[in-house]
């Protein structure tokens, strides 16, 4: 992929990952589409970046993602790309007896649902394309499970599987499927994490390294792309598995006790 003079949708675009991909790719000669569930961010990341398209859609919503793709065909026949990247992670205690059965699956919904639900819906305009690329965002934490954040993990590991798979079933169309495997950043999705014994903030990649790895991954046809600390979860994750789980196993532990349910 050249990434340039491309029609880029991204979802979740208004901070984090999400920003720092439409800020590098406006600055490459793309197209920028973002969405986000809040308007008030969506016109704050207009300010920051007026060349950017913004478009209210919560990913969570079968529904709102049918109009998305209604509006977005004919403003932007020429879509080509897109990056499935919204999320939510949440630190989560599964003994807590105010965790409904309701609440408990939130994450499926955005981070798993939402993934495949877009890359049904946009695949007809994706394969009229000469030229057509999915980029789906997983984490470090598809290889090892994260106790803290076990439906987090469980959302993430699911979206990788599926992606190996979209590969495999869209190889002989025009569109390219990307996975980048991201490791803790210095985004809004880690702030929670970082008063819990044993989280070193240290770890965190920069928001701006993260996404210049994966660019640069698409850019050279490179279908996983693990920057940083992923690089060496996915090796641990084949030579030591249960030495880096039994350390992250430690941080829920502490939780638990802590939180005395």
């Amino acid at each position: 992929m050249e990434l340039k003079n491309d029609t880029i949708l991204i979802t979740g675009g208004t901070s984090g990952l999400g920003l720092e991909f439409a800020a590098k790719l406006l600055a490459l000669g793309n197209t920028v589409l973002i969405t986000g569930r809040d308007q008030t961010k969506l016109e704050q990341a207009k300010k920051q970046l007026p060349g950017v398209h913004i478009f209210q859609s919560d990913v969570s919503d079968p529904e709102q993602i049918t109009r998305l793709y209604q509006r977005i065909s004919k403003e932007f026949p020429g879509l080509n790309v897109l990056i499935n990247n919204a999320g939510e992670m949440r630190n989560l205690n599964l003994n807590d007896p105010s965790l409904d059965v309701w609440n408990v699956t939130r994450e499926v919904e955005t981070n798993l649902m939402g993934p495949i639900r877009m890359v049904q819906e946009f695949m007809p305009q994706l394969k009229k394309q000469k030229s057509a690329a999915i980029l789906n965002v997983t984490s470090g934490i598809a290889l090892i499970p994260f106790p803290l954040s076990p439906v987090y993990g469980a959302t993430k590991a699911g979206l990788r599987s599926y992606t190996k798979s979209l590969r495999v079933q869209l190889k002989n169309t025009s569109i390219k499927v990307f996975e980048l495997i991201a490791p803790a950043a210095k985004t809004p999705l880690n702030d929670k994490f970082l008063d819990e014994p044993g989280f070193d903030p240290k770890m965190m990649m920069a928001p701006n390294k993260v996404v210049d790895t994966a660019l640069n991954g698409l850019q050279k046809d490179k279908f996983e792309v693990y920057p940083g600390a992923a690089q060496i979860m996915k090796i641990v994750s084949r030579l030591a598995p249960k030495v880096l789980f039994n350390q992250m196993a430690k941080m829920a532990d502490v939780k638990i006790t802590r939180d005395g349910f």
